[in-house]
């Protein structure tokens, strides 16, 4: 699988900035989008993580997650449930910091050619979305003490961790992540077959 930057040839600085502006405001919108599910309702937030980076590679999608990060630092309600940089500070900011890594990661393995086809992307996106629980995990868990955030959620036992922050999102992140696969691998295939 090719990174957008290479399918759109040699790209200047000032597009990719817009590149990051426009999937920063991509993720920003589908963080707001809430979906019923089962056993709560999920955002598109990781989905879109997902594709920015599986389609922009490592480093494009790792600066479009700090501008997204970015909008939210300077007061815009692009977090979920319309949160802002105060969200930094809150008990999902482990998971804030964890789509960073998210994002290029995946951009990674699709640079090497770790993602390739719907069944290789969708292990990928599978591990990463497994992998975001422990730096969502570990900031209620320990971080946010050790920076001096007082909070009902701050230190608790593993199992409070379990319940309220990873299994009810757990079929939802998974579901998510194979969405993610589908739509990336099937834009590929489009545009090769448009190409060709």
């Amino acid at each position: 699988m090719t990174p957008m930057p290479a399918v759109l040839g040699k790209t200047t600085l000032f597009r990719q900035a817009l590149m990051a502006l426009g999937g920063a405001a991509f993720i920003a919108v589908a963080t707001q989008i809430s979906v019923p599910f089962f056993p709560i309702p999920m955002t598109l937030q990781t989905l879109a993580i997902l594709i920015i980076g599986l389609t922009f590679g490592a480093r494009l999608g790792t600066a479009t997650l700090l501008t997204y990060l970015g909008y939210g630092a300077m007061g815009l309600p692009v977090f979920a449930s319309g949160m802002n940089g105060l969200a930094f500070f809150g008990p999902t900011a482990g998971f804030l910091f964890g789509f960073v890594m998210m994002a290029g990661l995946a951009g990674l393995a699709a640079e090497r050619g770790i993602a390739k086809g719907v069944a290789s992307t969708a292990a990928v996106t599978l591990v990463l979305s497994a992998l975001l629980y422990i730096p969502g995990i570990a900031w209620p868990m320990a971080v946010a003490s050790l920076t001096g955030v007082e909070a009902g959620w701050v230190g608790q036992d593993i199992g409070y961790y379990w319940a309220y922050f990873t299994a009810p999102f757990l079929i939802g992140d998974a579901v998510k992540a194979i969405l993610a696969a589908l739509i990336v691998t099937g834009a590929w295939k489009a545009l090769k077959a448009r190409q060709s």
